[in-house]
């Protein structure tokens, strides 16, 4: 079995403007064998020039350009061949070209899921899956979630539902798509009054809910050593508001996101347990968040115990 790592998107990092990398990831159809563990460390390299205040596409010269970078340590476990523990967090830095805010650095939250593998059958010329994960998330540190667009996260618990269904083919080329819901926890500000479609005395705010969901394309080539893989990203919040003129964004704003993104990666025959991998991914449509590009590298390493 191949350690599979590739960038996924869950609402905790999209509304933060940067793709997560989970191991394995929850959205993929990929398991470890029991007992295997696989781990990985990536480094993300992502910024924006502009932005979208609601549907409206704009420039801020007190920003200029910010920049995120992320550097995510997580593992994938075989708890038995059909269920498998994904566990991950993130160092994240933030700062921008222009203006006098100064950015934030610290870790981000903790990521967990359980993904579980309901069937993997032989369909034709190749084989058809299904799995589900069920996802949580909470922040390790007690950040600034109210300090947009420098904030680390959002300061509040995510419970994510995803379904996945896959067709590989037997020449290696497959599609998938998965499709998830995320339920969202309140936040806490560092003042005790917001507006949000009408006045809120208090520090509490409540981060809106979404819809997630992605499509790929994606070959396995030298006999399973190299994967190319081409894949859409798109999320919408249930409710929110929009950030308003000349305001900076908060947790309670309704995000949209389309996204488009393609990723490699490559297992070496000589050195055992040992891959490495690349991403690029352009966001091409957006709502109340940067218009992020994101390239990123890592490495993986898998065994088993």
């Amino acid at each position: 079995m191949i350690c599979y790592i590739r960038l996924g998107l869950s609402l905790a990092t999209v509304l933060t403007f940067v793709g997560s990398l989970l191991a394995q990831t929850p959205s993929d159809a990929i398991m470890m064998k029991k007992r295997e563990i696989c781990f990985a460390l990536i480094y993300d390299d992502g910024a924006w020039d502009e932005y979208w205040e609601g549907p409206t596409l704009r420039t801020n010269a007190n920003v200029g350009t910010l920049s995120r970078n992320t550097v995510t340590p997580m593992f994938a476990y075989g708890i038995f061949d059909k269920l498998n523990l994904i566990a991950g967090t993130a160092y994240v830095h933030t700062e921008a070209s222009g203006g006098q805010m100064k950015g934030a650095s610290g870790i981000q939250d903790l990521n967990l899921a359980l993904k579980y593998e309901f069937f993997n059958k032989q369909a034709g010329k190749g084989k058809l899956s299904l799995l589900s994960t069920l996802g949580f998330s909470t922040p390790l540190t007690n950040y600034l979630s109210d300090y947009m667009p420098f904030s680390l996260g959002f300061g509040a618990p995510e419970v994510s539902g995803r379904g996945i269904l896959q067709y590989r083919m037997d020449n290696g080329l497959y599609v998938r798509g998965a499709l998830a819901y995320l339920w969202r926890g309140q936040t806490e500000a560092e003042r005790d009054y917001y507006y949000n479609n009408g006045s809120y005395y208090t520090a509490f705010m409540d981060v809106p809910n979404a819809w997630q969901y992605q499509a790929v394309a994606g070959v396995w080539l030298l006999d399973n050593s190299l994967k190319l893989e081409a894949n859409y990203m798109g999320l919408r919040c249930t409710s929110g508001d929009d950030i308003r003129k000349y305001n900076a964004g908060q947790p309670t704003n309704k995000v949209e996101v389309d996204q488009v993104g393609f990723n490699t990666q490559y297992y070496f025959k000589k050195l055992k347990g040992l891959g490495v991998l690349a991403y690029y991914n352009q966001m091409i449509n957006g709502r109340n968040m940067g218009k992020f590009t994101n390239i990123g590298a890592g490495v993986t390493y898998q065994f088993k115990i």
